[in-house]
């Protein structure tokens, strides 16, 4: 990526970040972390109540790429076949057909992911790790830019199944939206009359340019002392005396990934040690798994890797050349 590229890249994304910020008041920070997670082809956990505007955010992240959105319902019932589609036979022409479920579509909005049973959760498995779907031996792609938002209740616990490991980690992020501040929360009142404010928005760029935007991004660099500290925090989270599971290979390489559209959105060609400190927090923690009896003391993910982005040193920043 060259200088002006990055600035080029940096433009696009405010505009990306403030027309949905039309739709969603007061949260520019969720949305950068979720306009990044798109970009960088990953996928966004929200933990909130409800009520809170994660369907809205959904929508207007679609309607401002002008891309496709769905929205699927999890509940016990729900089988894997109502998300990926499913094959079926056509009398008429003597052969059989496939009917694509709600995950082909630009954006998909699994709204309580751990209200379905865990062989419906893991229909998402191959299709948020390699944006494909296999039906009857058949392999479908789902296009690109393709963005999962699922969303769980923290708070209710009733009917609801604990996400494997395995499904936390094809997540990039784990963030929440929160509820907004006195000004926007009297902003949002003021236009309770239109239930739909996504529906006003209109588009920014094309599906096509996202693409572009992440093979742009792939492109920034990252000097070796960046991904040796990477490496380092990854491994201290492993060896941490609290930690079960700390973060894998597949969570370094997700945080490198994140930090170079990081940078870019900032209008640098290159990553600093301090793009890898600002999102190693929503990027790491839910990959966490914790000893039963360090959790029982109250120790938390966020403490553990906020001990060891103190204990590790970061690389002196560098320019690289042009």
């Amino acid at each position: 990526m060259t200088p002006e590229q990055a600035t080029w890249f940096a433009g696009t994304f405010d505009r990306l970040v403030a027309n949905v910020g039309i739709a969603v008041l007061g949260k520019p920070h969720v949305i950068r972390l979720s306009i990044m997670a798109m970009i960088a082809e990953g996928h966004v956990l929200l933990e909130d109540a409800p009520g809170t505007g994660k369907t809205s955010l959904a929508k207007a992240i679609a309607a401002t790429v002008q891309g496709t959105h769905q929205r699927i319902q999890f509940t016990p019932d729900l089988l894997p076949s109502d998300v990926t589609g499913v094959t079926i036979y056509d009398q008429k022409t003597g052969a059989f057909e496939f009917h694509r479920g709600p995950v082909f579509a630009s954006i998909v909005l699994a709204d309580e992911i751990n209200r379905a049973s865990p062989k419906t959760q893991s229909a998402l498995l191959e299709v948020m790790e390699e944006s494909r779907v296999t039906v009857d031996g058949q392999v479908h792609e789902v296009g690109r830019p393709f963005l999962v938002i699922a969303t769980q209740n923290p708070i209710e616990q009733a009917g609801t199944y604990k996400l494997p490991e395995a499904q936390l980690d094809r997540f990039l992020i784990k963030t929440s939206i929160g509820y907004p501040d006195l000004a926007s929360a009297e902003k949002i009142l003021a236009g309770s009359a239109n239930r739909n404010p996504s529906s006003a928005l209109s588009a920014v760029i094309t599906t096509s340019a996202v693409a572009d935007m992440a093979d742009l991004a792939a492109t920034v660099h990252v000097d070796s002392a960046i991904l040796r500290y990477t490496a380092q925090l990854a491994e201290e989270t492993r060896n941490a005396p609290e930690s079960r599971v700390g973060v894998s290979v597949r969570g370094a390489m997700a945080l490198v990934r994140a930090a170079k559209v990081w940078a870019a959105a900032q209008g640098r060609h290159f990553v600093l040690p301090d793009d890898i400190r600002e999102l190693a927090g929503p990027v790491w923690t839910h990959r966490f798994v914790l000893d039963p009896e360090a959790e029982f003391q109250g120790t938390t993910a966020e403490k553990v890797l906020a001990r060891v982005l103190s204990d590790v040193a970061a690389p002196q920043a560098r320019q690289p050349a042009a």
